[in-house]
């Protein structure tokens, strides 16, 4: 027998759901575990809406489990926490970002790598360690292992900085990994986006000089003026390209739309990487003389571990990086998707759960 997403669990939930594959998001009452010894329960106050919240919802991935509620940009306040929780008390402001779960025993796990686990467990759309299906910050509280759920720095604001447990660590990860987080590093962000902007920024904070690629030739200004990036690049200018050969140390690509990477190859010096952090449909096409010819190196990265993950908080807050937002209520979510579908946004939408999830919203819930 179906159990019903608001029986699974003791404690009652509210929050907004796609209930098939036209994405559409309305309220559903839902349940969460009680507070485990381990666990940190919190109310929701912000949830940005990601890229991939769109995909999910739709089920352009084809891995989607009806209903499914949103949102892994989650900040709020404890309001209960289990007896064996020592990091958190009773009025923290905390934040929880892509992954409530992994197997805490494999090699990933073991070196802070979580979100390569071979059994992560996503913040929306997955199974749980019970076999349950995990929800989203699309809602107004969420429980999780103190473990995934991270410290809110005192100085950094809670509805722009919400956006970077996504986006900011995206980006963040990979400048660290791959060695782009030196003083006078020449480093290109590919796409001016939700994530782009935030590269844009996360690695001028590491001293780089930031060239911008993009196909908009009127985001020069946003980027040069409004992100402070030092170059920018119209990617289908082959004048410009062509001057930018041999100049970039590293590459962050965010975009997910199909592109060709060759031409971003050109722009990398001998030993240069081009990172991939975007999700096009379409494999990309590589000419093995390209990388050979400098010995470059296409990689990809995925979000970044918990204990990264609030390195990366830490980081912004010293150096005042939030993502630029939109704030909405979360009645306007439908036509939020809508516009970012059409990238109509600088650059982020961030709920205001707290504000605008009210409970009766649901006595019409079905």
């Amino acid at each position: 027998m179906t159990i019903s997403p608001e029986s699974e669990h003791p404690i009652k939930a509210y929050g907004y759901a796609a209930r098939d594959s036209s994405g559409s998001l309305s309220p559903l009452t839902f349940s969460r575990r009680a507070t485990g010894e381990k666990d940190v329960r919190f109310k929701v106050l912000y949830c940005g809406i990601c890229h991939s919240d769109l995909h999910f919802v739709k089920n352009e991935w084809g891995i989607t489990k009806y209903p499914v509620t949103p949102g892994h940009e989650i900040v709020g306040v404890v309001t209960e926490v289990g007896s064996k929780v020592e990091k958190f008390k009773v009025g923290d402001k905390v934040g929880v970002g892509c992954l409530v779960g992994s197997c805490r025993s494999c090699q990933s796990c073991a070196t802070d790598y979580e979100q390569y686990c071979p059994k992560p467990v996503g913040t929306y759309g997955a199974p749980n360690l019970d076999g349950t299906q995990t929800y989203g910050g699309y809602s107004d509280h969420m429980v999780s292992d103190e473990h995934f759920v991270l410290r809110w720095p005192e100085n950094l604001p809670l509805d722009s900085g919400a956006p970077l447990l996504c986006a900011g660590i995206t980006t963040y990860s990979p400048l660290r990994y791959f060695g782009l987080d030196k003083p006078g590093t020449k480093v290109g962000v590919v796409g001016l986006g939700g994530l782009g902007h935030v590269a844009v920024k996360m690695a001028k904070a590491f001293g780089a000089e930031v060239t911008v690629f993009s196909t908009t030739p009127v985001k020069e200004q946003e980027a040069i003026e409004g992100l402070k990036a030092d170059h920018f690049i119209n990617s289908k200018d082959e004048h410009q390209m062509q001057a930018a050969r041999g100049t970039l140390d590293g590459i962050i690509d965010t975009v997910s739309a199909n592109h060709p990477i060759a031409p971003l190859l050109n722009t990398l010096t001998p030993h240069g990487k081009l990172v991939l952090v975007g999700l096009p449909q379409k494999p990309f096409e590589i000419a093995a003389f390209s990388l050979i010819m400098g010995r470059k190196t296409v990689a990809g990265s995925s979000i970044g571990g918990i204990k990264e993950t609030q390195e990366m908080l830490d980081f912004a807050a010293e150096h005042g990086i939030t993502a630029d937002i939109e704030v909405i209520p979360i009645d306007y979510v439908n036509t939020a998707m809508e516009r970012l579908l059409k990238s109509d946004v600088k650059y982020r939408f961030v709920i205001d759960v707290a504000n605008s999830l009210k409970h009766n919203m649901f006595s019409l819930n079905v």
